[in-house]
């Protein structure tokens, strides 16, 4: 698998042909408004199209699948800065500095540094996809168990970041988090847990039922009680960042692409783990941290840069070596296959056309994305305008049939509206709720990884630590652990020192 500029021109020779730019430009378009409803997901959405591909050339219809993926990356941060409610769970972390960004009537420049971001990180990742495909993929190949648990357990560390000053209530939620993921089935045995005789969760609890609920449903109840007439009544402050907020966004976008791209080679790493460490990450890099949870635009810009990195990342073992790092790429190795496509190194020989004509697209697809969605800043923050009492039950309705997409039970819908419920309460007792998302996305891959670890050294922990990649990610955890419970306790040291003076 060599890089060819002759190879890569054809590509976009056949990319910028009429019937493929009109199928860039469906899937981009279909992938947007998949990402702005809540818990359909790009995954479903391929899915569902999949079919409708057999009556299409195999590179128009990969092209189209392609698109509905990161144009899916693209759209889940609008419903995100606009209204609360992520529309992937990678989006998750955009809310946290979006709306308040939009509360402070900056929907406009949260929604702009959204789509600049995405289109610099992603047009970015396909450059390393380009050039650094088969070095890249081979670290993917490095990784075992132990590494990914490593990993999990690194990203879970970032709890104490995202607690903020209530790390014990962080502590709690995350801990609630990872019960909730603990109902159903043993990832491995099979053994039924948690269901108290229901059948029904057997099935266990859906990550994104929980953040649907904790985000969405929460959000409706907390502006019900208010007797809200707008989600938020601050008037609409400019429609774009200024070019003083991009240039400042600049290094987080470098910083989200590198931790995006890489993490994104590894099966299981889905964008809804990049996104939290890229945030994380930038608050540590920030002069001014405090700033971040209270409308930091960087805050926006990182999270988006990883989510559309991470997309990229992902094209590279898939197309290298056939392993797809997430369910939606999954699908899309299922569309490749029913073409008579295998993908691996013989693709690129014996399909050099298909290939490069397919990467290609995504240069053209994230152009599109990014001329679709700059017009659209101004329509999307006026959403917030329209009235709560008609917004309200139609933000309602968007949650019901997003949960209901996700496995079609009406099982979800229930799990939705508890978990709803969870959040109502979390946000009246001041319960930070990103520590309970990182751990519901976190923790089946954590569990797998942990089990088959254990598995391979015999019961023996110490593997993680005699394996260079896992020993290196536990070190990272636990410096991240430790520097968190030391600024802990430096923040809250004035704290005390007043009231020993007080006494």
């Amino acid at each position: 698998m060599l890089f060819s500029w002759d190879l890569l021109i054809q590509g976009f020779a056949d990319a910028l042909t009429w019937s493929n730019l009109l199928w860039a430009f469906v899937g981009c378009l279909v992938g947007t408004l998949i990402g702005v409803l809540p818990g359909i997901g790009p995954s479903a959405g391929i899915a569902i199209l999949l079919p409708l591909t057999t009556m299409i050339p195999p590179t128009s219809g990969i092209i189209m699948m392609a698109a509905i993926y990161y144009g899916a990356m693209y759209g889940g941060s609008t419903t995100a800065i606009v209204v609360n409610i992520p529309g992937e769970a990678s989006s998750v972390p955009t809310c946290i500095d979006g709306y308040e960004m939009a509360k402070q009537g900056r929907a406009g420049a949260a929604l702009g540094i959204s789509a600049i971001s995405s289109f610099v990180a992603g047009t970015l990742g396909l450059v390393g996809l380009t050039f650094f495909a088969p070095l890249l993929a081979n670290v993917a190949l490095a990784f075992g168990p132990p590494e990914y648990f490593a990993l999990m357990f690194m990203g879970l560390s970032l709890v104490i970041s995202l607690s903020g000053r209530a790390l014990l209530k962080g502590l709690i939620a995350m801990s609630l988090g990872l019960l909730a993921s603990l109902i159903g089935q043993n990832p491995l045995t099979g053994a039924v847990r948690l269901t108290f005789g229901w059948l029904d969760l057997m099935a266990g609890v859906s990550f994104i039922s929980v953040i649907i609920g904790l985000f969405a449903i929460s959000e409706v109840m907390i502006n019900v009680e208010a007797a809200a007439t707008l989600i938020y009544e601050t008037k609409i402050k400019g429609w774009m960042p200024t070019w003083k907020e991009i240039r400042q966004c600049f290094g987080a976008m470098l910083r989200s692409t590198g931790i995006g791209f890489f993490l994104g080679l590894l099966p299981g790493c889905a964008p809804a783990v990049t996104t939290f460490i890229a945030y994380d990450v930038e608050k540590r890099f920030s002069k001014t941290p405090e700033r971040f949870g209270k409308g930091a635009i960087e805050g926006v810009a990182a999270p988006e840069g990883a989510n559309n990195a991470t997309t990229s990342g992902g094209f590279v073992p898939l197309f290298a070596f056939g392993l797809p790092t997430g369910p939606a790429l999954a699908v899309l190795l299922g569309g490749l296959m029913m073409y008579g496509l295998q993908p691996g190194p013989m693709l690129f020989q014996q399909n050099p056309k298909f290939v490069w004509a397919v990467i290609a697209s995504m240069y053209i697809g994230n152009v599109i994305l990014l001329v679709l969605n700059l017009p659209l800043v101004g329509f999307w923050a006026r959403i917030a305008l329209i009235p709560f009492p008609i917004l309200g039950p139609i933000i309602i309705l968007c949650c019901v049939i997003g949960a209901y997409s996700i496995r079609f039970l009406m099982f979800d819908v229930w799990i939705t509206l508890v978990f709803g419920v969870i959040g109502y309460l979390m946000r009246k007792l001041s319960f930070p709720i990103a520590p309970m998302v990182l751990a519901t996305v976190l923790a089946p891959m954590l569990e797998t990884s942990l089990q088959q670890s254990l598995l391979i050294s015999l019961g023996s922990p110490f593997i993680f630590f005699t394996r260079p990649i896992a020993a290196f990610f536990m070190a990272l955890a636990f410096l991240s652990i430790l520097r968190g419970i030391w600024i802990q306790v430096r923040t809250h040291a004035p704290e005390i020192a007043i009231d020993e003076s007080d006494d």
